[in-house]
């Protein structure tokens, strides 16, 4: 069901390539006002220009912010507020937390942060955790979080849950994938009846993108490259994750995990409810957002 998105707005992270640029092109194309996010400062504007003319029914603004900035992240939110006002507008319809990386080596941010968890899955909660006001002030709106089945076969691993003592790159990422999937299962839990606010986590299948060329030595790039000829579009794939975040009748729907539009079985550690709740706890400390912040330090 293609239903018209005249007035309402919706926030997409990593909007200038890939699987976002898809999703925030298929938002505009029906009439959605988009605020895309991207950390190039020069393909922010040429997508903003580009998408503002091929559909100039719809209100298209790119913000910068570099995620992995736990201080860019509080500033994108409160750029949106500002824009959302600019707007005449109170309420967020949708976020789209797809903004994601792969770091094939041991690197951090300038928080202190392994990079994988801190741009993959603490950016995304704090950038949620600073926006539900705007969207529980929409009549209803989704929170989508683009996860992976890299999350199948991972695991949290409490006492090292940045992976810095025994670094494996598709470890650590395979661990930020399961942390998409049970901060959606908590924050639905969270949000319940009461607010309008729904949380899903998007698989987004096997896509043809470039984020496995990303600082990875030679032979994993060729690895990659003979992988992904298998895989879908990003325009296929994101089809997908826009019908999580518009489509009204999901509003009740009980599952948690997506992939292409249908509910699928995530992993048996990601239905884990107490692992939930503690690494909701874990991520309010290391974004500050509780006291004792925990920089870098589990």
């Amino acid at each position: 069901m293609q239903t018209d998105l005249a007035q309402q707005t919706y926030l997409v992270t990593g909007a200038t390539s890939g699987i976002g640029l898809a999703a925030a092109e298929i938002l505009a194309r029906r009439g959605a006002s988009i605020l895309g996010v991207g950390r190039s400062a020069e393909r922010c504007r040429e997508m903003e220009i580009q998408l503002g003319k091929k559909y100039p029914h719809a209100q298209v603004d790119y913000l910068l912010a570099d995620l992995s900035r736990q201080s860019d992240v509080r500033h994108l939110a409160e750029q949106v507020g500002n824009r959302l006002t600019a707007q005449g507008q109170t309420a967020l319809n949708g976020l789209l937390n797809n903004a994601g990386t792969f770091t094939y080596w041991l690197a951090f941010t300038p928080d202190g942060f392994e990079t994988q968890w801190a741009v993959n899955h603490l950016a995304p909660f704090l950038l949620t955790y600073r926006l539900l006001p705007f969207l529980q002030a929409a009549l209803w709106s989704r929170v989508v979080t683009v996860s992976s089945a890299s999350h199948y076969g991972a695991r949290l691993n409490w006492d090292d849950i940045q992976h810095r003592r025994h670094y494996n790159g598709l470890r650590a990422y395979g661990s930020t994938k399961l942390a998409n999937v049970l901060f959606t299962m908590e924050l639905d839990r969270r949000m319940g009846t009461q607010f309008p606010v729904r949380a899903f986590a998007a698989d987004p299948g096997l896509v043809r993108t470039d984020i496995g060329f990303k600082g990875t030595p030679a032979f994993a790039n060729w690895v990659w490259k003979l992988r992904r000829t298998g895989g879908i579009s990003a325009e296929q794939s994101a089809e997908g994750i826009v019908y999580l975040l518009t489509e009204p009748s999901l509003q009740t729907a009980s599952a948690c995990y997506w992939k292409h539009g249908r509910p699928k079985s995530p992993s048996r550690l990601a239905q884990d409810f107490l692992a939930a709740s503690r690494l909701w706890a874990l991520s309010e400390q290391m974004t500050g957002l509780a006291e004792g912040v925990h920089h870098g330090k589990s």
